[in-house]
């Protein structure tokens, strides 16, 4: 017996994809670096009596497990350790066999990655694998970059192990080299400004309404089965419900406000600078985690920086709708951003990325889950070049009927010195989204003025060049 597909990389991702390929019907030799014990504690428990998982002990007795064309799913630590993985196994491959890199690797490796296997005559896939553990053991998101014709052949895996929605496999082929796991990457940036929202929504009902932990769990729970419809309020909420059974509290109670970070959504807030896409929101809850990693400043600065005397004049009713309304509005802003630099990053790397496609393989498996991702999927589908979902009737509508909430709630963190940082900074997107004359010419003139780097007028065509700190300035055309 040969395996259908071989995974490198036991720990629990690695462990999960291995029992979801196992329960479709694959065959899968499996394989751990051997300081490790994964693979006997995976064939001795979870694995044991599954007459299709084969578990292998040595590199050159792992790759002699599959069938050829060998298909090898790495599942380890983005990085340097997927570089160490592949010296380890490119001498025991032949030309034709493929690799699928399924880890959060970034974009530039991705496509390193596939040139140098290319080669060699030998196979790449960036593979981005959404859901977390549970979507592992139970179908994840799947999106797919590299070698079309590797694709062809691990397609019916790939497919088979996603999530399903509506009979619709959660995968899909977006494009070459490093596309699959971008894709990946603007999903867990477009997260980490949702998951912040959740935070800031929990935040606001805890400072302004006095409201207990259950209470907060209780309402969003509710507000997730309407219009903020999502995994992150779903699970949230679950979050909210645990007891620690040490004290009988809210066990997210006990819990440090200082977050971690991997490193995925820095990569998304970097390619957006280097692209020239505003993501404010997502920006801010990078941000927002940086900042709640300075715990003992914050402690100290509590003491010596003032603000205002707080003060909240909504009543529980108000503030529940505004907090709803404002946290509705921002998670469209993030998701609007995070289409966005898909849309330039497809033009930019040349993938052509299906950004409906997308759109409907995040409906299941993966964190991103949200009732309004059918309408995204719907709009890029009637304006596959549609600038931006914010400009969207179905969008830019929510948008008008929350924004009196939305704003009033912003006037009145800021008054009584409460920190809303996502909601705060996707406001002030929309309001720069929709402004049609910005203050930027000032800084075109200072531009021009600090390193002559010349300016457009709003009068005629062409670049101009201005003395602007001379006695007697005098434009001079450009070109």
């Amino acid at each position: 017996m040969t395996a259908d597909i071989g995974v490198y990389g036991l720990a629990v991702m690695g462990s999960n994809l291995v029992l979801n390929m196992l329960d479709k019907g694959f065959t899968v030799a499996a394989y751990n670096r051997p300081q490790e014990d994964y693979t006997q504690a995976l064939a001795a428990g979870r694995a044991r009596g599954i007459s299709t998982f084969m578990p292998t002990y040595t590199v050159r007795e792992f790759i002699q497990a599959i069938a050829r064309p060998r298909k090898v799913m790495l599942m380890i630590q983005a990085g340097s350790p997927v570089d160490e993985a592949l010296a380890q196994i490119l001498p025991h491959l032949d030309a034709g066999d493929i690799v699928i890199d399924s880890g959060n690797t970034h974009v530039a490796d991705s496509r390193r990655r596939c040139e140098a296997l290319s080669t060699q005559g030998l196979l790449y896939l960036g593979v981005g694998v959404s859901g977390g553990e549970e979507g592992a053991l139970h179908g994840p998101a799947i999106t797919v970059g590299g070698s079309r014709e590797a694709y062809r052949q691990a397609e019916p895996i790939l497919t088979g192990i996603s999530a399903q929605v509506n009979g619709e496999f959660c995968s899909a082929y977006l494009g070459g080299d490093g596309a699959g796991h971008y894709v990946k990457t603007v999903h867990n940036g477009i997260e980490y400004g949702t998951m912040q929202l959740a935070a800031e929504a929990y935040f606001l009902m805890k400072i302004t309404l006095g409201m207990t932990t259950p209470e907060i769990a209780e309402t969003l729970a509710g507000w997730s089965e309407g219009s903020l419809d999502s995994y992150v309020m779903k699970t949230t909420a679950a979050i909210l419900g645990c007891q620690d059974p040490a004290t009988g509290r809210p066990l997210v109670e006990m819990v440090l406000d200082k977050a971690g970070q991997k490193g995925t959504g820095l990569w998304t807030e970097q390619s957006a600078l280097e692209l020239h896409v505003p993501v404010p929101t997502i920006a801010a809850g990078i941000e927002a985690r940086c900042i709640s990693e300075l715990k003992e400043e914050r402690v100290a600065a509590g003491k010596v920086l003032s603000g205002p005397c707080p003060r909240w004049d909504a009543d529980r009713e108000e503030t529940l709708a505004m907090i709803h309304d404002a946290v509705y509005a921002s998670m469209i802003c993030a998701y609007a951003q995070g289409f966005a630099l898909l849309a330039r990053a497809g033009q930019y790397y040349a993938w052509d990325l299906d950004l409906a496609r997308i759109a409907r393989i995040w409906r299941g498996g993966c964190i991103l889950q949200a009732h309004f991702l059918d309408r995204i999927s719907e709009a890029y589908t009637r304006q596959p070049a549609l600038p931006n979902l914010l400009v969207e009737p179905y969008f830019a509508d929510i948008l008008t009927s929350v924004q009196p909430h939305w704003r009033r709630l912003v006037c009145l963190a800021v008054a009584a010195g409460l920190p809303l940082p996502v909601i705060t900074a996707s406001l002030g997107y929309v309001d720069s989204y929709r402004c049609e004359i910005l203050p930027a010419n000032i800084i075109q003139a200072q531009r021009d003025c600090f390193g002559k780097h010349l300016y457009q007028r709003v009068d005629r065509g062409g670049w101009f060049h201005y003395e602007w700190l001379a006695d007697h300035g005098h434009e001079i055309p450009q070109g």
